[in-house]
């Protein structure tokens, strides 16, 4: 309901943006990084099969989990060719789902000409802001984008583009803020004294665009090798871990419009990622950049031997540290002195799930003694709400929200992560050592360079009644959504098992009482409304919301 309400709002504004959309774009339109010293030829891609691929010492393989994993190496452009050349089928796949989304919920060619007009206003500082040696790989990745969007944007700039997409949507109504949750413990909270970092990364456009993940290993010419969990088309970095140990995780925090689009905030965690060694040195980094929107870069440092959050937006900068406490939790809200009097983040603390969250995590945390990787997988596998209360399955009060992107616990000083397989983090969290990864990821060993004994095994809620029952749930949503939007009639039947498919959701109970009450049978909606207001209710607006409702049925209920 976000997204669609956020691409038409990014219409609506074309509309009055439109007179401006040829001014100042032009320097957007022609820039192309300077490529003449980089290499501009790749060894040819040799198919082993249909899931294993190299190209040079670069390489592509699924493993046996369903993860791809991905070597390349050398200079910018060398690396965008062989993501390019590698991932190529992955690449136009995800392009063709991202772009269907539009497509679904901006079917107006009319609105979609609009959007391509905002989109190139609202990008034209973009490549003032990434750095050349990102735009060169961008450049190599791009010349294995499908020609089938060039009528949106020729493929640098498209590839360009997507990568603010997360920015882009954050910014315009938090399209891809659901609810990442992260934290860290050390000292006598683990077994060992180490740092252990546990992250969901709840960015979600559709389970199509969630299917192919990527675990990249990046050894760049310049700069440290490092590890991201990732899909075709990004070079950015959501989550990842240096040949150092000096890891990032990025958490959305709530934003503003901004008129213009400046750093996307996966590059920036990029450049911490391949050219930071410690906390200060990210730091540094992260200050110099200008970004978008408001974002918590939550940084662990195995030479530092803890983690920081370096909370950035485009009026401020903060970093929040504990240095006397033996954990850090990171959810959706700033924590720094920088933010105390932010009007902006204080009620999103008020308004939103990120604080329940964090309570949560407060509370997981606290209920175990020592967390180990396998405690930590069990913690953002947890899908109850405080004091183990049961809030329906999918609820974002959760920290399983049954829909992340990926699930990745760091062991910084060692150099191992871990790194879920689908569906969401409930399949097996693969391991990977860093300390070997890059010495053995040739095209002679094309075998996986996971560690099987390492891994921790799936969830065995993926075995229960309970997740057939949450599947057929995410199906019997997006039926009834659909026939409410278009004012269909809905069977008894398909009521009565969405309710029963996962009762303890608030959000079944008031998709219900939005049907009977657009179909005005307002006696059966009113409990129906009522239901939805005794469960957890996701955020302040949802249940002002639901009172709204509960007030409008007992009054036409009456007349």
């Amino acid at each position: 309901m976000l997204r669609a309400y956020a691409i038409k709002k990014a219409a609506g504004l074309s509309a009055i943006l439109i007179m401006l959309a040829g001014c100042g774009i032009s320097g957007s339109l022609r820039d192309r990084p300077d490529i003449t010293s980089y290499h501009q030829t790749i060894p040819e891609r040799t198919e082993i099969s249909d899931t294993s691929f190299v190209s040079g010492n670069n390489f592509l393989r699924r493993n046996k989990q369903g993860l791809w994993e991905l070597y390349v190496e050398g200079d910018p452009m060398e690396r965008g060719l062989a993501m390019g050349t590698l991932t190529k089928e992955l690449f136009r796949r995800q392009e063709r789902v991202f772009l269907s989304k539009v497509d679904e919920l901006v079917p107006s060619k009319f609105k979609k000409a609009l959007l391509r007009k905002f989109l190139a206003w609202y990008n034209r500082k973009v490549y003032k802001h990434v750095p050349e040696e990102y735009k060169a790989e961008i450049y190599g990745l791009s010349r294995y984008a499908s020609p089938e969007y060039n009528n949106l944007a020729e493929p640098y700039l498209r590839v360009l583009y997507f990568h603010g997409a997360h920015d882009i949507g954050h910014a315009l109504q938090d399209l891809a803020l659901v609810g990442c949750s992260s934290f860290a413990v050390r000292g006598d909270k683990t077994g060992d004294g180490s740092l252990l970092i546990g992250r969901n990364f709840d960015f979600y456009a559709g389970d199509e665009f969630a299917r192919e993940k990527i675990v990249a290993f990046v050894n760049p010419d310049s700069g440290y090798k490092f590890m991201s969990v990732t899909w075709a088309g990004m070079i950015g970095v959501v989550s990842g871990m240096n040949e150092h140990g000096l890891t990032v995780t990025i958490n959305a925090g709530k934003s503003k419009i901004p008129l213009v689009a400046k750093t996307p905030i996966s590059i920036v965690t990029r450049e911490i990622l391949q050219y930071a060694s410690t906390i200060e040195e990210a730091i540094a980094i992260a200050k110099k950049r200008s970004v978008f929107v408001s974002e918590s870069i939550f940084v662990g440092s195995a030479a530092d031997k803890k983690a920081v959050i370096i909370e950035v937006s485009p009026e401020n900068f903060g970093v929040y540290s504990v240095p006397n406490s033996d954990r850090m939790i990171c959810t959706n809200h700033f924590q720094s002195d920088a933010y105390k009097n932010d009007r902006r983040n204080s009620r999103h603390i008020e308004e939103s799930h990120s604080e329940y969250r964090y309570e949560r995590l407060e509370e997981l945390l606290t209920e175990y003694r020592k967390i180990s990787p396998e405690i930590a997988v069990s913690i953002l596998r947890n899908k109850d709400g405080l004091h183990d209360k049961k809030i329906g399955y999918g609820n974002e009060k959760a920290l399983n929200q049954l829909l992340a992107h990926h699930g990745v616990v760091f062991k910084p000083e060692q150099r191992l992560a871990w790194v879920s397989s689908n569906p969401y983090q409930l399949g097996e969290f693969v391991a990977y050592d860093l300390n070997t990864i890059f010495n053995r990821y040739k095209n002679d060993n094309p075998a996986s360079v996971s560690v099987d004994s390492l891994a921790i095994a799936e969830d065995p809620f993926l075995y229960t009644e309970a997740y057939r029952n949450y599947e057929k749930y995410r199906q019997l949503k997006k039926k009834v959504q659909y026939h409410i939007q278009n004012k269909k009639s809905i069977a008894p039947e398909t009521l009565r098992e969405l309710r029963e498919s996962n009762p303890d959701l608030w959000e079944v109970h008031y998709l219900i009482g939005k049907y009977y009450y657009q179909k005005k049978y307002y006696k059966a909606a009113l409990p129906a409304f009522r239901e939805a207001a005794s469960k957890e209710v996701t955020t302040v607006p949802d249940r002002e919301m639901l009172n709204r409702y509960i007030r409008k049925s007992e009054n036409r209920s009456n007349r």
